[in-house]
């Protein structure tokens, strides 16, 4: 049996129990306030029937009761997994029919759009306010028994059946106290902001589960839109400790360049981490000159719990980096064929105590992936000095009659274009060459370009084969629930036209 996140998260509630503890809605609570509300999910739950080995689904926006239902389940020996409610409903009935959830906890926002739908389906569920009580639940409790399981989070998948990652408690465990000894910056006392949604790893490990077991503390806001709240927060808790991915950091950082924000919002943060996709290189600009600080890249999957790299300080910072692995991970570079590297770029294999065993009752997409402990990150990497920079992942690689194009290598000569905000690139088919680039660019507020414009300038720092054949100018780009770019969706677009 490995570490458990409850005794290890109970030792450090246990200590100095009115100190603060979390920021809601404007309010700070302590973290005899947090026990009071943990119990309370514990009662509801063992009266209930909840026990060993079942598991609970949550469809609730950031809020108290995800960390507070967590912690009561891992006390009775279950499993909690936190679901995305727009990633649509025969989505989320798949995961639900593949996980065989006790009961689903749901917020009152979406009653209307789920409750008849898990009734049909034969789904137990209730609904919870964000402060609790958790009410008495009629559950349904299944046979398959995971108790040293923590969390299963869903994953998207590239072949349409339900993907989900077990995490177990001593994978999550191993992540929190590996970052916070890598992020130096990182200490008791702290301020985390938990903007980023429940059902990301990142945002539950990072944002929500470390600071609870290491003395810290976490503003907590439902979700990023509408902005206003997190502005709220940033400045009112105040927070010290920004993990975000790219879309938010972009966000907030270009309105106080431009003056739609204040200039000192980030005054009280000490440290700015951003994941979950790639940060653009204009943003590490204009960071530094309106921040002074400037935004470190970190890296990992779901499977890695997630954490697997990071920049450990802005003294070590590399930028274009995702930093060293953290202490425990072993890696390895292999071809795409699956052969051993020669030289310091390849696909990224990982293994370590952070790393799942394998995908929840899928043996065949685990062995897909895995193979004797090792995972394959499906990430095509360079490693100069013990510093990774992610180069393309394997499906983003654009090849154009026989040589790889990345295509991050051509958004950064994109993005060096004062008029370009955003630009994303991926393989358009061609009958002869295979594929060729196209750009999707989003101008900059005001700009003005050509697609000429465009094309020669990459012409000037690109070799031939790399250059976009086309470019088209969009308003926005299709995003995940965690404001990921979905590159897939226009790769399907173009093959589709």
């Amino acid at each position: 049996m490995s570490a458990r996140l409850e005794s290890l998260i109970g030792a450090q509630l246990a200590e100095n129990k009115e100190n603060n503890c979390f920021w809601w809605d404007g309010k700070w609570y302590s973290k005899s306030d947090f026990s009071g509300l943990t119990e309370q999910c514990e009662d509801a739950l063992r009266k209930s029937g909840f026990g060993k080995g079942q598991r609970l689904a949550v469809l609730m926006p950031n809020c108290p009761m995800i960390p507070a239902l967590s912690l009561a389940v891992w006390k009775l020996g279950g499993t909690i997994s936190p679901l995305n409610v727009k990633s649509g409903m025969l989505s989320l009935i798949g995961t639900l029919e593949l996980i065989e959830p006790f009961a689903v906890v749901m917020s009152d926002a979406i009653r209307v759009e789920a409750e008849s739908v898990f009734h049909e389906k034969g789904f137990s569920c209730v609904v919870c306010p964000p402060m609790g009580p958790l009410p008495p639940i009629n559950g349904k409790a299944s046979s398959f028994e995971t108790p040293d399981t923590a969390v299963i989070f869903a994953t998207s998948g590239t072949t349409g059946m339900p993907k989900a990652v077990p995490l177990s408690h001593g994978n999550i465990y191993d992540n929190c106290v590996k970052t916070r000894a890598a992020v130096r910056d990182i200490q008791p006392g702290d301020v985390f902001l938990n903007v980023l949604p429940n059902f990301h790893s990142f945002g539950y490990t990072a944002s929500t589960i470390l600071p609870l077991t290491m003395n810290a503390c976490q503003a907590i806001v439902p979700g990023f839109l509408p902005p206003a709240q997190t502005i709220k927060a940033i400045q009112e808790a105040p927070v010290n400790v920004m993990f975000a991915v790219p879309t938010i950091f972009s966000y907030i950082i270009s309105a106080m360049d431009r003056g739609a924000l204040p200039k000192d919002l980030l005054s009280s943060v000490k440290l700015m981490i951003s994941g979950g996709d790639r940060l653009s290189a204009n943003i590490h600009e204009i960071a530094l000159r309106v921040t002074g600080k400037d935004v470190m890249e970190g890296y990992g999957l779901t499977e890695t719990s997630p954490v697997a790299c990071v920049n450990r300080s802005y003294e070590e910072h590399r930028p274009g980096t995702v930093g060293p692995f953290l202490d425990g991970f072993e890696w390895k570079l292999r071809t795409e064929k699956g052969d051993k590297s020669d030289n310091n770029e390849g696909v990224l294999w990982l293994r370590g105590p952070s790393v799942t065993n394998g995908y929840f009752r899928a043996p065949e997409m685990t062995a897909e992936r895995f193979e004797d402990g090792w995972f394959n990150t499906g990430d095509y990497v360079s490693i100069e000095g013990g510093y990774v920079k992610i180069l393309d992942r394997v499906t983003d690689i654009i090849i154009v009659g026989g040589f790889n194009v990345y295509p991050q290598e051509v958004e950064l000569v994109l993005h060096s274009l004062p008029a370009i905000k955003t630009a994303i690139v991926v393989g358009m088919p061609h009958p002869v060459q295979g594929e060729l680039p196209k750009a999707f660019i989003i101008k900059a507020e005001g700009a003005e370009i050509t697609e000429l414009e465009i094309v020669r300038h990459c012409k000037q720092h690109l070799a031939h084969f790399k250059v976009p054949r086309k470019v088209e100018f969009v308003d926005d780009f299709p995003l995940s629930g965690t404001g990921k770019i979905l590159r897939r969706v226009l790769r399907e677009r173009e093959r589709g036209n």
